[in-house]
C-alpha cells in the first residue's frame, strides 16, 4: 500500500518518497548526501525539498550555504512533525484497509499457463 495526498489549490503531492527523503536529510545532514543514500540525483532532491517548502506556510527543511562550514541541511520542527504525522495516517490507511486487502490478495489470479495474471492495486 503507497499512501498519496495531494494538497493545497497546486496540488502538491505528499508520498512515501518524500516522507522517505526527509528522513534522509535528517538522518545525514545534507540534501546531497540524502540524494546520495537513495541513488538520486541531487537536482531532483532539491526540487522535491522545494517543493516541501512552497506547498507549506512554514518550511519544511532549513539549509545552509557552504563554504568552510561545508553547509548542511536540516528538518525543522515543522518538517518532524510532518514525518510523524505522514507515517501515522500511512499506519492508519492500512490498519482501515487490512481486511479488505486479505480478501483482495486472496482473490489473484495465480500465474501460469493460459491463465490472466490479476494484481490488486493499493493506494
Amino acid at each position: 500500500m503507497r499512501l498519496a495526498i495531494y494538497l493545497g489549490p497546486d496540488a502538491h503531492k505528499l508520498g512515501p518518497g518524500k516522507i522517505h527523503l526527509l528522513e534522509q536529510i535528517r538522518e545525514h545532514g545534507s540534501i546531497s548526501a540524502a540524494a546520495r543514500a537513495m541513488g538520486m540525483a541531487y537536482r531532483h532532491a532539491w526540487e522535491l525539498v522545494d517543493d516541501l517548502n512552497r506547498c507549506f506556510a512554514t518550511p519544511v527543511v532549513e539549509s545552509a550555504v557552504g563554504g568552510r562550514a561545508g553547509g548542511g541541511a536540516s528538518l525543522t520542527p515543522w518538517g518532524e512533525e510532518l514525518i510523524r504525522r505522514f507515517r501515522a495516517m500511512e499506519a492508519a490507511t492500512g490498519k482501515a484497509l487490512a481486511r479488505d486487502l486479505r480478501d483482495l490478495d486472496a482473490k489473484l489470479a495465480l500465474p501460469g499457463p493460459g491463465r490472466a495474471r490479476s494484481r490488486a492495486r493499493r493506494l
